[in-house]
């Protein structure tokens, strides 16, 4: 089997059959034995066998993600960046991460950028499927996964594996991840060198931005529509006072999507509202990065949650402390919380669609056009960027749960307007 034409096969599971797989290793009398058997599971003999430095490598990586165990979503990136550089060094460039060099890492990062498409998938597919109780690799899994647009998709436009583009985002956290596993090596007395470090022109993959940016977000007009609609229906029907809240959650919290639902690291629960000895109210939440943070919870936000509580909950207008009721729950069933942010989002786009046929029939064909290429994360941009406009940075800054006051600078864009209305005056000739 040649390298063009390998299929690459998924290496690590969910985090917490990592962390059991983990354990097992150190618990064995033979640690390398078990990473054996694991590796022939992934790799049938018949097709290819990997490497004899493939036993140490996986160890290595297996200590690295384990390291980041804390948070699920922190571990999926880094699992992902493993996978693909373990198996590039294994099967294409047939070398231990050990003696990767400079140059080797720029291979990789030019590998990366156009792939083979063996290695590219057109689906979301899970890495493992089981049988009988047992794990096995899933074989329509592939470590890149081609992408469509909201827009190519309405378009009607087919998922095509030649036309496949690795970000400029995707490619600026590869090289976090990459460096942080060679520190990590280094700090284990693995490597002598991070080769990462050593790439002196990372210009030359990465495009240095300017320092304003456009935040992808709706107008006031397209939020105005949205949640204008949302909250006819739910005059209709009650049932669609859990959109309005679900919306006025992701707009007036700047809650991430998943934010609202139930995972391994955190159940939201009406008693997250809580009300400090000044009468003020606070939510409070877990986000990206397993950080918890306070929300201060405005006035139009409180109502809204009153109203949602009294009218399609019928519980009393705000939560008692500790309550377990969950924040969305099931549409039919209100003790049981959501686990799957794709029913949410589902029902927002549905909003933006409905809104944007609606702007259409005015005749606000660009603000339809734009509105129907948003995605749910706009919500949370959307109200970051009106709140910063009135709120000190700061405050907004600590909300969001943005690392640094420079994030939230991002949405500041009355310098932009500025620019734009000045530039209006340039003549031509």
């Amino acid at each position: 089997m040649t390298n063009k034409f390998y299929v690459p096969t998924p290496i690590f599971n969910t985090l917490d059959e990592v962390m059991a797989q983990y354990k097992a290793v150190y618990a064995h009398a033979n640690p390398h034995l078990v990473i054996e058997q694991w590796l022939t599971r992934c790799f049938p003999p018949k097709k290819i066998s990997p490497p004899l430095f493939a036993v140490p490598d996986y160890k290595m990586a297996l200590n690295f993600l384990y390291s980041y165990r804390g948070s699920a979503d922190t571990f999926s990136a880094y699992r992902r960046e493993m996978e693909r550089f373990l198996q590039w060094s294994w099967f294409v460039q047939k070398k231990s991460i050990l003696d990767h060099k400079r140059e080797d890492i720029e291979s990789f990062i030019e590998f990366c950028l156009k792939p083979p498409k063996s290695w590219i998938g057109l689906k979301k597919a899970t890495r493992f499927k089981k049988l009988d109780g047992v794990s096995y690799p899933n074989p329509e899994w592939r470590p890149f996964e081609a992408h469509l647009t909201k827009k190519d998709h309405k378009d009607g436009l087919e998922l095509n594996k030649a036309t496949y583009q690795f970000s400029q985002p995707a490619l600026k956290v590869m090289f976090g991840i990459l460096s942080s596993f060679y520190n990590f090596l280094l700090q284990e007395g693995n490597v002598q060198a991070n080769p990462i470090v050593l790439i002196r022109q990372k210009s030359k993959f990465i495009r240095k931005q300017t320092k304003t940016q456009i935040v992808r977000r709706l107008s006031n007009q397209q939020w105005e529509t949205v949640i204008h609609l949302a909250k006819e229906q739910a005059q209709r029907d009650r049932h669609h006072e859990r959109t309005v809240f679900i919306l006025s959650c992701l707009y007036g919290m700047y809650l991430r999507i998943s934010e609202l639902v139930e995972n391994s690291r955190w159940m939201p629960t009406m008693g997250d509202f809580f009300k400090d000895s000044e009468n003020n109210w606070w939510f409070k939440t877990v986000g990206k990065g397993n950080k918890e943070r306070q929300i201060a919870v405005s006035d139009a936000m409180l109502s809204a949650l009153r109203h949602y509580r009294e009218t399609h909950l019928r519980l009393p207008p705000t939560p008692m402390p500790n309550e377990q009721t969950p924040l969305i729950s099931h549409l039919k069933n209100p003790h049981k919380p959501m686990t799957s942010v794709r029913p949410i989002r589902v029902l927002v786009q549905e909003c933006f669609d409905q809104a944007a046929s609606h702007l259409e029939k005015q005749g606000n064909h660009e603000e339809a056009v734009a509105l129907r290429v948003a995605t749910v994360h706009w919500l949370r941009h959307t109200g970051i960027s009106e709140d910063v406009k009135h709120r000190p940075r700061e405050h907004v800054r600590d909300d969001a749960g943005h690392s640094s006051s420079a994030i939230t600078d991002r949405y500041i864009d009355i310098e932009l307007r500025e620019r734009a209305k000045s530039a209006k005056k340039k003549v031509i000739v």
